[in-house]
């Protein structure tokens, strides 16, 4: 049973490393068993192991932090064996070096330097370049199949899952589908872009005004006193003009489409 002074220990650096997380790594303990910590390292870019997820875990003894833990692998990664103990200056293997200051972010920050390193080690293992790129790329699918790391890592299954979405299958989404109005691109005056809907495009035409050359030549023709326009009576797709006074009863009615040409119609 882990001490008092050992579980403060433990939920203060787990605190610490909610609140500032440390680059490529993550580590949380077990819901269970707070000696029980489960890690993941993400590869350094520019190395063999650039894009690989690196699941293990970290076994503190009840007297941590005045002992060092047990550090192990369970991802096949080329540079350690899995599931056996890593030799490090900051585990079990080496009580004599272990400095009660250090902590799980040092230990992970520790254990991530002495991975890109070829240094040999017990429970290191040599292989070649390519085939640690290719574990790297084989990694993230190896840990989603683990029970604890689903439990543990959700998010890192949820990006497994979605690597494996086709890009069919996400344009199929139907979350995705009619999720905004279908629009067509114009070009302006400018050479610039706008964005038209093209469903209101199709719909009603906007009425259009007299234009003030119409009543210039109505007043003209007809006269300003014995013309008086009495209405104007307005449709969709044209203005038609009406005369009301006597001198102007047998005059045909005028007609303005909407390329405001003028036609004339015969007298009802």
């Amino acid at each position: 049973m882990a001490e008092k002074s050992c579980i403060k220990r433990l939920q203060k650096e787990y605190r610490a490393l909610c609140k500032e997380p440390v680059s490529h790594i993550v580590a949380r303990p077990h819901p269970n068993d707070i000696l029980e910590w489960h890690y993941v390292l993400e590869g350094s870019e520019g190395t063999p192991f650039a894009g690989g997820y690196y699941y293990g875990k970290i076994k503190f003894p009840p007297e941590y932090p005045f002992k060092p833990p047990g550090i192990s692998m369970t991802t096949p990664n080329g540079r350690f064996m899995t599931q056996k103990k890593i030799c490090l200056s900051m585990s079990d293997f080496h009580p004599e070096s272990w400095n009660p200051m250090w902590s799980v972010s040092s230990i992970l920050t520790g254990l991530l330097s002495f991975m890109m390193d070829t240094s040999p080690t017990t429970g290191s293992v040599n292989t070649t370049v390519a085939e640690k790129k290719r574990l790297a790329k084989a990694s993230l699918a190896f840990n989603s199949k683990n029970v604890t790391f689903q439990k543990i890592f959700p998010e890192y299954v949820e990006k497994y899952n979605q690597q494996q979405l086709t890009p069919e299958q996400v344009s199929s989404d139907p979350s995705q589908e009619n999720s905004r109005p279908l629009l067509k691109k114009v070009d302006d005056s400018t050479g610039g872009m706008k964005r038209v809907d093209a469903l209101k495009e199709a719909g009603n035409k906007k009425r259009q005004s007299v234009p003030t050359w119409m009543m210039v030549l109505l007043i003209s023709v007809f006269g300003v006193n014995a013309t008086p326009i009495s209405h104007l009576l307005f449709a969709d797709d044209s203005v038609l003009f009406c005369c009301a006074t006597e001198e102007a009863s047998n005059v045909n009615d005028m007609r303005v489409d909407q390329g405001n040409q003028l036609t004339w119609r015969s007298p009802k």
